[in-house]
């Protein structure tokens, strides 16, 4: 029986635009999104590189574009946080052990608390038992330590625990480890039917 829940951040709780990211930079003269900026995106959610760092690296691809500029582009992404998202969350964390998993950057994560407000997030935070970012552990999903990490760390077993997320690479991943899945569909589903997509004690 499942009564560990693990939950992806990004187009779970918190609605993103990923074009629009691009997009934005694409205006600043960037010709494409390539393997480049691929690996340093990667080593700045793992939290290897710093924000300036980070920022003068796509600053590189753009050299007429302004720090604030990137900035600006690099957090188009984030969208609205559903309220009703958060309000099933707090209920849910009165009969689930939870946890959140995001592959996340400090620059995203410290725009999304001030833009929503201590009061917002705080509630949001305290619904989980741990809140796993990226950035801070230095591994990312779907590697499987960052997994063997949160099972190990909090003496989880595999088959009573539900990882949500919104990447096939990364259910995939936690699939191959015995985590029970769910590959929510962005745009189709929404986290708050989990119990018409999972079966799940009520």
């Amino acid at each position: 029986m499942i009564n560990t829940i693990i939950f992806d951040f990004g187009d779970i709780f918190i609605n993103l635009d990923k074009q629009a990211t691009i997009d934005a930079l694409k205006k600043l003269g960037l010709k494409e999104w390539n393997e480049d900026l691929d690996q340093l995106n990667i080593q700045f959610e793992k939290g290897k590189i710093t924000r300036e760092d980070f920022l003068l690296g796509i600053q590189k691809q753009i050299p007429n574009a302004s720090i604030d500029e990137i900035l600006a582009a690099w957090n188009a992404v984030l969208l609205d946080f559903p309220l009703h998202r958060l309000e099933f969350l707090q209920k849910l964390s009165k009969k689930y052990r939870l946890f959140l998993l995001s592959n996340t950057d400090s620059i995203h994560i410290g725009t999304f608390e001030k833009e929503n407000g201590t009061s917002f997030y705080s509630d949001f935070y305290q619904c989980f038992e741990k809140v796993y970012f990226s950035f801070e552990m230095g591994m990312r999903k779907p590697e499987a330590e960052i997994f063997n990490f949160l099972i190990s760390q909090h003496d989880l077993s595999t088959k009573n625990t539900l990882f949500v997320d919104d990447k096939k690479e990364n259910t995939d991943g936690a699939l191959s480890l015995g985590l029970h899945v769910w590959n929510l569909q962005v745009g189709q589903e929404d986290v708050v039917d989990l119990f018409t997509k999972i079966d799940l004690p009520l």
